[in-house]
C-alpha cells in the first residue's frame, strides 16, 4: 500500500488557521440572556397578532426559540436574544414565505440552514411539504437534528454536507437561501447545479432590489430568472422584507 503523502507545512498551517477560525465562529455566548416560554410565547403573540395562524404553532415557534437560545450558550447560532426580536425577525420572516408560496407536496431545501431558519419555522407550518435543512458546520447540524426530535417533526431532516455536492445528486423543487450572502454570490454558488432546482428563493433587506441589479448579469449569464418579489414589513419598526423567487434553469424545462 502506498503510504499517504504528509502535508506540507504551509498546508497544516492553513488547516490549523481555518480550524481556528471556524472554533471562533462557533464559539457560544455564555452570557446570552435567555427569554422564559412565558416570555416567548408573549412574544411570538405580539409578532404574529393579525395573522392567521393557530395558537399551537405559535407555541411550537416559542419551543424551538428558547431550544435555540439555549443552545446558544454553548454554540454560535445568532446574535438576536430579545423574546419580541427573535419572533418577529426569525419566525415571522421565515413563516411568511408560506403566504406567498405554494409549498404542499415540494421538496425543499434550506440551504445553509445555520439555526434552521427559514427551514424549521416553514416545516412547522407546512406539514405536508419535505423539508431538508443543509449546513456544512456539523455542530450546527446536530443542533438542528435534535430540534427536529424534540418539536416531532416527521417533514424534516438535517444533512451535513456542501451544498453542491448534496445538489449533484440530490434534485429539489425549492431551495431556499436565508442570510446567506449576496444574490450574485447565491448563484455562483449553484451553477455547476442550477438543474437540480426549478426554483431558487431569497430572504433579503431594504436593499434588495440594489442586489438584483449588481446580480443581474450574473443571473442571467446562468439562467435565473427573476421571477417575483414578495415586499413586507416587521411589527415595531424592525425593518422592510422581501422574498425575492428566482426561477432556476431546472424549473424552465431546460
Amino acid at each position: 500500500m502506498i503510504p499517504s503523502e504528509e502535508p506540507l507545512p504551509e498546508d497544516a498551517a492553513q488547516a490549523g488557521d481555518a480550524a481556528s477560525a471556524e472554533d471562533a465562529d462557533l464559539a457560544g455566548h455564555p452570557d446570552a440572556p435567555v427569554p422564559s416560554r412565558d416570555e416567548l410565547e408573549s412574544a411570538m403573540e405580539w409578532a404574529f397578532e393579525g395573522q392567521e395562524i393557530t395558537p399551537e404553532l405559535r407555541s411550537a415557534y416559542a419551543a424551538h426559540a428558547h431550544f435555540v437560545l439555549q443552545k446558544n450558550r454553548e454554540i454560535n447560532l445568532t446574535a438576536i436574544t430579545d423574546a419580541r426580536e427573535v419572533a418577529a425577525k426569525h419566525y415571522l420572516d421565515s413563516w411568511r414565505a408560506t403566504r406567498f408560496l405554494s409549498l404542499i407536496g415540494k421538496r425543499v431545501l434550506d440551504l445553509g440552514s445555520g439555526a434552521g431558519y427559514p427551514g424549521i419555522p416553514v416545516a412547522l407550518a407546512e406539514p405536508e411539504t419535505r423539508f431538508t435543512l443543509l449546513d456544512s458546520t456539523n455542530k450546527r447540524v446536530l443542533v438542528i437534528q435534535e430540534a427536529i426530535e424534540l418539536l416531532g417533526l416527521k417533514n424534516a431532516k438535517a444533512v451535513h454536507a456542501r451544498g453542491e455536492d448534496h445538489l449533484a445528486s440530490t434534485r429539489y423543487d425549492i431551495v431556499m437561501m436565508r442570510a446567506v450572502s449576496s444574490v450574485r454570490e447565491n448563484v455562483r454558488t449553484l451553477r455547476r447545479v442550477k438543474h437540480a432546482l426549478k426554483d431558487l428563493v431569497m430572504w433579503k433587506g431594504p436593499s434588495w432590489s440594489r442586489e438584483v441589479r449588481a446580480g443581474e448579469r450574473e443571473t442571467e449569464r446562468l439562467g435565473f430568472r427573476l421571477d417575483t418579489v414578495f415586499e413586507y414589513k416587521l411589527p415595531g419598526d424592525m425593518g422592510e422584507r422581501a422574498i425575492l423567487v428566482y426561477r432556476a434553469p431546472g424549473g424552465q424545462g431546460s
